[in-house]
């Protein structure tokens, strides 16, 4: 096993603090969501895209919340047993599933998205200055944009069985 130069203490404590800070995020707004509206931080985010897109399809939204094929499958399934999607073929690519937001996936999202917001609002924007967040929007943009040039899982090519 080839030998890798530890991280410096700063990325250490950088990317620990990030850790962190993400997971506890995550967790505040995991609670809200479910006591809201019953839902995971994954179906709020399905929910989220498909009410801004109205229809994406199933790759499109595995790429954009970065969840496994079966995983979103899932979710899918969960969210069109709610009512609050629907899932049918594409007329454009016979191999496309389209999800669409139902009404009810729309209203769930404007009632469970106020109590969403006010949790990011305190937790994450609250202690930041506008100088802050200007750096914060700046290195997080370019951190995304590095990790999305290696597609993720869900967009990469399946392998051919054989």
């Amino acid at each position: 096993m080839p030998e890798t130069d530890a991280l410096h203490p700063t990325q250490l404590g950088t990317y620990f603090a990030l850790m962190e800070a993400v997971s506890l995020l995550q967790h505040a707004v995991e609670q809200q969501l479910r006591a809201e509206g019953d839902l995971s931080y994954v179906q709020f985010q399905l929910l989220a895209r498909l009410a801004d897109a109205r229809q994406l399809t199933m790759t499109e939204l595995a790429d954009g919340v970065v969840y496994s094929r079966s995983g979103l499958t899932y979710q899918a399934s969960l969210l069109e047993r709610a009512g609050l999607v629907t899932r049918g073929p594409s007329p454009d690519d016979e191999r496309a599933t389209l999800v669409t937001i139902t009404d009810g996936g729309l209203a769930l999202v404007g009632r469970v998205l106020p109590g969403h917001i006010e949790v990011v609002r305190r937790l994450l924007f609250n202690p930041l200055t506008e100088e802050d967040l200007h750096d914060l929007g700046d290195i997080m943009t370019r951190v995304r944009n590095h990790m999305r040039a290696e597609p993720p899982r869900s967009a990469a090519p399946r392998k051919s069985r054989k």
